[in-house]
Formats: C-alpha cells, structure tokens, sequence
C-alpha cells in the first residue's frame, strides 16, 4: 500500500518542476515510509511512496515500460490486486515479459494490453494513475467500493492529482478553499461520491476511470451495482457466501510482510480471523496473529447502554483460544486518547474535522500498536453495510424515513447522553447551512440510483434502497476513516467484506435470506457458524467501542476552556456564544455536550493548521 500523487500540465515544461512534485510527494511520507520515487516528463510529473508489501526488492515506483529505449507509459499505484497471478498468466501467454513479481507490473502490463479497460479485469484494492507517453494521457482509476482514496484538482491546462487531499493542496495553485457547500458535506453525515469539502477538489468516484487529455476530461463508470434476480434457495446462499469468503481470504493473505488481522469478538471481525487461521494452517503458515483494543479498566467497568451490551475483550479472547489465534491487545487510557498530539495526528491524516472523536484516537493508536508487529491487517469492515447489521436497518421507523437512514441514530455510538455535534455552533450559521435539506437533497440523488427488479414487492424494493444508500454513500465514510488512520502509521488494512463480487452478489440476496432467522446478520452467521464459539456466534451487534472513563469529556472540556480563555482561536468565530458558556458552566454534564466539544477543538486546529480559508 501506498501513496501517489502527481501533476499533467500541457502548457509546461514540467522536467523543471521537481521541487513541486517532491513537496507534494512528502505530504504522502506516512502512506509509505519504505521509498520514495518521482518520474518526470515534459508534461506528466508521477510521484510515489512506496510501502512495500509484495516484491519488496522489485516493486520500487514509478514503474515505467520501454520499448526500444523510449518510454511507452508510466505508472504510480496504491493497492493490492488479488488477482494478479492469474493476469500475469494470461498477459504472459499474450507476450509480455515481466521483470518483478509485484502486482504492480501486472497492472501497468494490463494497461498496454487493455487500455481502460484493465480496470473490469482487477480484483482488489486500488487507485492508481497511468501516464501515457504515446497518447499523451492521464487515467486516474479508483477500486469498486472506493477502499482506496484519489483525489484531483483540474487546472486550465492539466491536472493535480494525489491520495489524499493534502498531496493536491500542496501544490502552489490550489488553495484551501472551503464554502458553505464544503461545510454542508461537512455535516451532512452522509459521503457524497466526487465530492470533498475542498473548493475545486474532487474524489475519482468508486467504480470510475477519469481520463485527461488534451482535448478535456472523459469519466466513465466500469463498475455499479445491479439488480439481479437472485435464483439460489437458503442453502444454496449460504453455501455461495462461505465459498466466496474462503476464496476473498485466501487471496488477500498473500503477503512478503507480517500480516494479522484486527479482532473484536464481533461477527464480522471474529469469521475473517477464523478463516484466516483456517487457511494459514491449511498452508502450514502457523497460527494467525490477532489484535484487539482496549481502554485500562473498561472490561472490569464496563457499562451497558443501547448500542453496546457487552465489553468486547472476553469475546475477542475466546475467539483467539478458539481458533488457536496469537491475540494481543493493545490497552490504551483516556490520557492517550485526550492528548492534543495524537488529536492533531487525526486531523493531519483526515485533513477534515470532526470525523468520530475518540473512536479516531483510539483507532490510530490500535494500528500504532499493530504496526510495531504487523504491515498487513485483516478487517471485518463493511460486513454490517453488506448484511444488514445496523440497527437502522431493522427499525421500521428509520426504515420508512426519508432521509439517510443512519443520520438520526449515529450521534447514540458516542454513548448515552451525548448531544448532536453542532451543538455548539452559531446558529446563524446552522440556519444558513440547512445541513438537514442538503442531506435530503444528496438522499433524493442516491435513491435515483437504486437498480430495481419490477417484480420486488415494497418491503423488498425498500430494503434494496436501505443497502443501496448504505453500500455507497455510509460504508466510504467508515472506509476511509479505516484508511487514513492505518495508512498514518504505515499499516495497510485489506477488507475482505468488500470483494465486489460479494457485495454484487449480497445485494441481490433477498432481505428475508439476510434476516431469515430474524437476527441481523443471519445470513453471514450461518455462512460461518462452524468456526465460531456459539457465544461470538450468537453475540448481538455491538460498534467500535468508545471510552467510558468519564475523565475524558471532562479533559474534553478542560481544553475547550482553555481555547476560549485565550480569545483569538480562529473557532471562536463559528461558535454561539452563549452555547459555549453554558457548555463550559459548572453545573453541565460534560458528557452531554461531548461530540460538540470534539468537534469545536478539531475546527479550531484544522482552521489553524491548514490555514483554511472560509468563503460563507
């Protein structure tokens, strides 16, 4: 895994523009701290940091293909594609000649024998660009489910292009524009695909190829999902999802690094450490390396409350024994959580505020831990979109709202009590942003998306818009905050879960098969019942845990005094006034007004840091 970035300009020489391509190559460090490499041309700059997982020695970037001396195209690329032994056999067989094992080479060998069309033949997780030296073109292409992220600004004569928005806004002509559009996606509590909160920045889209040349800028889409009459009974389901998942975890264990998987003891996380034990010791690999996380007494202390009913530790434990897992876990304290630079490292990995709080810290602190043993980790990631593991997808009323179904019981994972995140803005400001019909109106173009089946009934035709909404515009959110906190500490986190041919084929499953025994899940537990305690099998859904210790809002709080004591934080500007005097008032439960504080302390850094500047 890794990161690139890279600039077309066909009004200029860029051979001479190296110092802007190493500024925006360093943003990219932390996506891969193992090499560093630029490729420059005439008009096509390519730079990459590498984080070596297959071929170390061979799969250094960019990668180029030459002929006769002269170079046919060029490549920089982050990702994995599972398939690539497969594609190297056929383009062998077609006459290329490779020179590595990487995956890597497979990719921009399947370019020059498939042009854009490689991007249908890749099974994985990617984004890559390919410079064209023939053509003189750029593509930018991104994986089907948007696991991995790519980002571009168009400019009058080219493009600026990098992993993450910070490789873009390094380069002198982007500036960090942000308006009341880009606070609206800001809060809308839904990721609307292309779009960021950067003014002229965009994302490529999951599941598209964007091609720049001379001429213009062409998009097309090579991937969706679709509607498809599902013809297997129940058995025949259940047979089908386990086949597919022993093949998705056999193919993403192939790695010249350590590799573990990251472990809850909830169902999703528990079936993808047990199929990889299962396929390690089948392949005589040993046992699997397994991670947990845990806050300093939370398992002895632990407090129920509506969406989590159980401590996750014994769970992960028993899970482990079972399997014969070699289990750690990495134990954090709210001091750790709280500390101002380990908040800051969020926000540097985002370069958005207000994302989850602790749940970030702790999350980035967890890959810290994993990485001092591991490059590679395993996920249960996007099981609940895929399934129908959320609450929302089995609570009528939520069901039958119009809007995003999540957006109203979202603010319930940061625990009982805690109130919505604007809490404590100006409300001014929350009535210009109408965040609510900004969110209804991203609602409205999703559901014009939906592929139907004209024979689905109503309840079937809405559970298809239920996992629709939640496979392409909730589950990027949770994927990209995977991928920014692994990827800041140089960890690369596969997802099984998000195999397109899963996802393509459970979308079409009927809503009865995947509740069949009215359970969430039912169709995933079934398909791996075999390998689980029944205690992890049966165990009902619980989220990413959250601290408890009530130390922290009131840390939270300590900060937030401090900020506004001082008088010329940036922040103080989009805060109410009275809002924030009634949150710092003795008398005020703190952790009523948690994820407002959070969210005032990320605005005011990331005002700070990135020097933003507010067009509203």
């Amino acid at each position: 895994m890794c990161g690139i970035t890279g600039w077309v300009a066909f009004d200029r020489d860029l051979t001479v523009e190296g110092p802007v391509l190493d500024a925006m190559t360093a943003t990219q460090l932390c996506r891969g701290p193992d090499a560093g490499g630029v490729h420059l041309e005439r008009h096509a700059a390519l730079g990459h940091r590498r984080l070596a997982v297959i071929d170390i020695e061979g799969g250094t970037q960019p990668m180029t293909v030459e002929h006769d001396g002269r170079v046919l195209a060029a490549l920089t690329y982050s990702g994995e594609v599972y398939n690539h032994r497969e594609l190297r056999a056929e383009l062998e067989a077609a006459g290329h000649r490779f020179r590595t094992r990487s995956d890597t080479e497979v990719v921009l060998h399947a370019y020059l024998e498939w042009g854009e069309r490689l991007a249908e033949r890749l099974n994985g997780m990617f984004a890559f660009a390919v410079w064209d030296t023939r053509t003189e073109e750029l593509l930018l292409v991104r994986d089907r489910m948007g696991v991995k992220p790519l980002y571009y600004h168009l400019t009058r004569h080219g493009v600026v292009f990098g992993s993450e928005a910070k490789a873009v806004l390094a380069h002198p002509s982007v500036r960090p524009v942000v308006d009341l559009d880009g606070l609206r996606e800001m809060f809308a509590v839904t990721k609307s695909p292309g779009r960021t909160i950067y003014r002229g920045v965009a994302e490529v889209r999951p599941g598209h190829v964007v091609r720049i040349r001379r001429e213009g800028v062409s998009v097309r889409h090579y991937w969706a999902l679709e509607a498809r009459e599902h013809t297997h009974d129940l058995e025949a389901t259940v047979a089908t999802v386990r086949a597919l998942l022993d093949d998705i975890v056999h193919r993403q264990l192939e790695a010249d690094v350590p590799l573990c998987s990251l472990l809850s003891g909830g169902l999703d996380s528990s079936a993808v450490t047990a199929l990889a034990a299962r396929a390690l010791r089948a392949a005589g690999a040993g046992p699997v390396r397994s991670f947990a996380v845990d806050f300093t007494g939370q398992s002895e202390h632990f407090r129920a409350d509506e969406v989590r009913s159980t401590p996750d530790g014994p769970f992960a434990q028993l899970l482990a024994r079972h399997v014969g897992a070699d289990h750690s876990v990495i134990e954090l304290d709210a001091s750790a959580v709280t500390d101002p630079a380990e908040r800051a490292a969020v926000l540097r990995a985002r370069d958005v505020p207000g994302g989850f709080g602790d749940m970030d810290v702790s999350l980035l602190l967890l890959f810290r831990g994993v990485r001092e043993h591991s490059t590679v980790a395993l996920s249960g990631e996007s099981a609940d979109e895929l399934f129908g593991g959320y609450r929302w997808f089995h609570d009528p009323r939520l069901v039958a709202a119009e809007d995003f179904p999540w957006a109203g019981a979202l603010s319930q994972l940061a625990g009982a009590g805690a109130g919505p995140r604007e809490q404590l803005l100006d409300q001014g400001l929350v009535a210009k942003l109408d965040v609510h019909e900004y969110r209804r109106a991203r609602y409205r173009e999703a559901l014009a998306e939906v592929p139907h089946l004209p024979s689905a009934d109503p309840l079937e035709r809405r559970m298809r818009e239920i996992s629709y909404l939640n496979l392409t515009r909730f589950v990027c959110i949770l994927l990209d905050r995977k991928d920014r906190m692994s990827m800041a500490n140089g960890l690369e986190v596969r997802v099984p879960f998000c195999d397109h041919r899963l996802v393509q084929y459970v979308f079409n499953t009927p809503w009865w098969m995947k509740s069949f025994d009215g359970r969430e899940k039912s169709l995933l537990r079934a398909a791996v019942r075999d390998l689980l305690p029944e205690e992890v099998a049966q165990r009902p859904k619980a989220p990413y845990p959250v601290v408890q210790d009530p130390h922290y809002p009131a840390l939270l709080r300590a900060e937030l005094a401090a900020l506004a004591d001082d008088g010329t934080a940036p922040v103080l500007g989009l805060l109410d006034r009275r809002a924030l005097t009634d949150a710092l008032a003795p008398d005020t439960d703190p952790q009523s007004v948690r994820l407002g504080v959070d969210l005032a302390l990320d605005l005011n850094a990331w005002l700070t840091e990135y020097r933003v500047e507010l067009e509203l």
